[in-house]
């Protein structure tokens, strides 16, 4: 199955690089599909960043699952993946829909430090006993999320 979470930010390429390293995904690379559609006129260099000596759309940046297909024109994946989309006002409130990033089983620790190496924030821990056990946490842009 095919699917894309489309995420609102702030910093499209910054939020796709943290949580690439977060899920273990690979950050789309369209950069020949730039240069076709350069190079034909369809954009213009205004359109364009670069991002990690690639170019990209600009204001745009998505992640796909190792693992998965993808198209090798476009690097648009055809499986699992997250788009990051700048939009002009910043988050505001608590997220509607949020992901959880589990760990091997006792390595919830390992995971919650390798996170906040990324850049990502505790913000509350939560122990249900034998119904579980884990912390609630921030990306860059404070979006909320799950470590379990």
């Amino acid at each position: 199955m095919s699917w894309k979470l489309a995420i609102d930010s702030t910093n499209a390429s910054a939020l796709a690089d943290f949580w690439a390293a977060a899920l273990e995904y690979e950050v789309e690379d369209p950069s020949a599909l730039i240069e076709q559609l350069l190079a034909v006129g369809h954009i213009g260099e205004e359109a364009v960043v670069e991002h990690r000596g690639r170019k990209t759309f600009r204001g745009y940046a998505a992640i796909r699952h190792p693992e998965d297909p993808f198209d090798q024109t476009s690097g648009v994946g055809r499986g699992r993946r997250l788009l990051f989309q700048d939009v002009p006002e910043g988050k505001v409130g608590k997220n509607r829909l949020h992901l959880d990033v589990h760990s091997e089983p006792g390595g919830l620790g390992k995971l919650v430090a390798r996170l906040e190496e990324l850049g990502a924030t505790r913000v509350r821990e939560v122990d249900k006993g034998p119904a579980g056990h884990w912390w609630i946490m921030q990306d860059l842009e404070g979006n909320e999320f799950c470590a379990a």
